[in-house]
């Protein structure tokens, strides 16, 4: 037993590696975009074509990778995935014009993609066999990588340090970390994956999948709500200062970051339906209030709160797609990754398009009210049998 113990805790450390890695090579990309549109001379339109081939390439590698998941595990695939993401990273700063660079952030796309479903499918059977809720954690580590690109990317930026010196340190230390991963790896989680278990209340496992994936979607709208609105709202409908605008983010981002935390725990005294839907509840709240009452500082408490809610959301929906059939754990993952993914995306440009024919304040109640909505379906995490906890 103490073999068993030691056993998980070093996949525990393994995989959380792995969502550090993810985490630092995507916060130093977005910290570095402004620096590729200028260097490739780049107009808006055409770095939205960029982005938008990005996004592709990261659906596919999901889709592709949730099968090869479900072929070979995810021991298999997460080492060479996590060292190509870190080799990928470089590949954007060294396109010399729109063509090249499309060619290169697909490919940076589709490996990011495939390592987010790796990764994930790795933490779920990591969870399974630990016994209880370890999944927000997972989560925490990648929002704290996240920063620590972020600060990576602006701090090489303050510096007028070009790109492709930038994504070469950072593609080493992800090779690092990747390294790091492989020597903290767990020979085995002890076992096979339980077989098929049928959906609860009378659905099947794909169809429960699907009402997950939507549960994603409502969450990640949210996320790219805070991302690309919060700090217009506070600047151009509150009237406030641009320093104190750009607190509505940190606000989120610290909401984000604490609630995962803290996510483990909660989840293990509440259970994950009672969680994610109080979690629901005090998102729609705290923004939605805040919206109502119209002032910066009820504003930035009110995308603190956005960010506290939906912080424990995303690894519990997670959780519950890799086991709602862990035989077919990394193709569930990649359906709902990418459904999630698709509402970061399309989330923004949605209150965009309401906020022309209304105002900014009324299309924020968009995330407000699928925030609502998934505190009402939240039985849909209902998780299968417990199993004895690991201590």
């Amino acid at each position: 037993m103490t073999e068993d113990r030691a056993a998980l805790r070093r996949a525990r450390v393994s995989t959380s590696l792995l969502f550090l890695l993810f985490g630092t090579a995507l916060g130093t990309w977005t910290a570095r975009i402004p620096a590729i549109k200028q260097d490739l001379s780049l107009s808006d339109g055409q770095l939205s074509v960029g982005l938008l081939v990005f996004a592709a390439g990261a659906i596919t590698g999901m889709q592709a990778m949730g099968r090869v998941v479900d072929r070979w595990g995810s021991q298999r695939v997460t080492t060479p995935v996590a060292f190509a993401e870190g080799a990928a990273l470089v590949l954007p700063a060294l396109a010399g014009d729109l063509v090249l660079l499309a060619a290169a952030l697909f490919l940076f796309g589709t490996i990011h993609g495939s390592l987010n479903i790796a990764m994930n499918a790795s933490a779920v059977e990591v969870e399974r066999a630990w016994g209880r809720p370890i999944m927000s954690s997972f989560h925490a580590v990648y929002s704290v990588g996240g920063f620590l690109g972020a600060a990576i990317g602006g701090l090489f930026a303050y510096g007028g340090v070009a790109p492709d010196v930038t994504f070469l340190a950072v593609g080493a230390l992800a090779a690092a970390l990747a390294a790091w991963s492989v020597a903290w790896r767990a020979p085995s989680l002890g076992g096979p994956a339980p077989q098929a278990a049928s959906g609860g209340s009378g659905t099947g496992p794909m169809s429960g999948v699907l009402f997950l994936g939507v549960l994603a979607y409502c969450c990640l709208v949210g996320e790219g709500a805070a991302a690309d609105w919060s700090t217009v709202y506070l600047r151009e409908s509150l009237g406030s200062s641009p320093g104190f605008a750009a607190a509505a983010y940190a606000a989120f981002s610290i909401g984000m970051t604490g609630g995962r935390l803290v996510g483990d725990r909660l989840a293990a005294a509440l259970g994950p339906v009672r969680l994610v839907r109080g979690c629901g509840l005090l998102a729609a709240t705290g923004l939605g209030v805040a919206l109502l009452i119209g002032h910066p500082v009820a504003g930035v408490i009110g995308f603190g709160c956005l960010g506290a809610g939906l912080s424990c959301i995303a690894p519990q929906v997670f959780s519950a797609a890799g086991n709602r059939n862990p035989a077919r754990a990394g193709r569930a993952l990649a359906r709902v990754a990418s459904m999630g993914y698709a509402g970061f995306l399309t989330g923004p440009v949605l209150i965009g398009g309401v906020a022309e024919v209304t105002s900014l304040p009324v299309a924020l109640g968009i995330p407000v009210v699928l925030a609502l909505f998934v505190a009402g379906t939240a039985a849909a995490l209902r998780p299968p049998a417990a199993r004895e906890p690991v201590v």
